[in-house]
């Protein structure tokens, strides 16, 4: 019940922000006919292709014909790539969520040791340097780490492929995904580092804790059997929250490292004023990051038993 009232909350939260885009988008000077036709276009032929995009219409009508349309599976047409919006979003979509994923797993691997220690070895030397790294981890954004991980690891050391994919059509290969993911993930390691740390810190000054150690378990018992689970509600709260950063910054990311997911896909439908298509990668950009909130929840239930209840 708990998960069909927070999809039911989510509704009118994805309904606002698609019409939040609709609006804005159609506000941005420019006209997306005229800039895909050219300034030598008749106005017989502007006038031919606006109305074959419904976009002579008033503004109320496009936006209740858009809403009937995403009703019944139907996102409209580009303008620019001239295919339905459907197509390429499925196209795409596969591509960012694997770099999404992968810099949220890259992120996860590296936090959870990384907490873990700094904990244990609270106030010591390990403890200040992963507060020093976690600390650099912040103050970087993907913007700048990106075009540095390509000068330093691409073109100086040529360990890795500076952009793109794949080296054909096989799909997406794991060297191509290494630096994005890294560009991506870093910044919410170094936030997960830092969550880790405080939440265990919490558990490991609990009765239960002193309790188990006086059994005679081993400090790997107690850590991970014990103290762990328990600090993973509010940890497990931060990635579900962040994995909409993650979408987010996947805009910066794919268009530094030419990934062909959805964020070059909307900075390109931007730029041209492809209505139809910014609207529908932002409306399945909110769909995923409900859906994602909607299993954050699930797994509560996993790792710990108590938040059945």
């Amino acid at each position: 019940m708990r998960s069909v009232r927070r999809l039911l909350l989510a509704v009118p939260v994805v309904w606002l922000v698609v019409s939040l885009v609709f609006l804005l988008i159609h506000l941005v000077p420019g006209d997306p006919v005229l800039q895909m036709l050219g300034d030598g276009a008749t106005p017989a032929d502007i006038g031919a292709l606006r109305h074959a995009y419904g976009l002579d219409l008033p503004l109320w009508q496009q936006y209740l014909h858009y809403w009937s349309g995403v009703l019944h599976g139907d996102l409209g047409n580009s303008i620019r790539l001239h295919d339905t919006v459907m197509h390429l979003i499925v196209a795409r979509y596969p591509y960012t969520l694997v770099l999404t994923l992968a810099a949220l797993v890259l992120a996860l691997l590296l936090a959870l040791p990384a907490g873990i220690l700094a904990a244990l070895q609270r106030g010591r030397w390990q403890d200040q340097l992963l507060s020093v790294a976690s600390l650099g981890g912040l103050s970087v954004p993907g913007l700048v780490l990106g075009p540095v991980l390509i000068l330093m690891i691409s073109i100086h050391l040529g360990w890795l492929p500076v952009s793109g994919a794949s080296g054909g059509q096989r799909g997406i290969e794991w060297p191509y995904l290494v630096l994005p993911a890294f560009a991506m993930g870093a910044s919410l390691a170094a936030i997960l580092t830092r969550m880790v740390r405080t939440a265990m810190l919490e558990e490991l000054g609990q009765d239960y804790i002193r309790t188990a150690r006086a059994k005679g378990l081993t400090e790997t018992a107690v850590v991970c059997r014990h103290a762990l689970p328990n600090a993973m509600v509010p940890i497990l709260t931060v990635v579900g929250l962040q994995f909409g950063a993650l979408l987010a910054g996947a805009v910066v990311t794919e268009t530094i490292f030419s990934w062909p997911g959805l964020g070059r896909l909307v900075v390109s439908a931007i730029s041209n004023r492809d209505y139809a298509l910014v609207q529908g990668c932002l409306l399945s950009i909110g769909l995923t990051y409900v859906l994602v909130n909607l299993m954050t929840d699930a797994v509560y239930a996993w790792v710990n038993p108590r938040m059945r209840r």
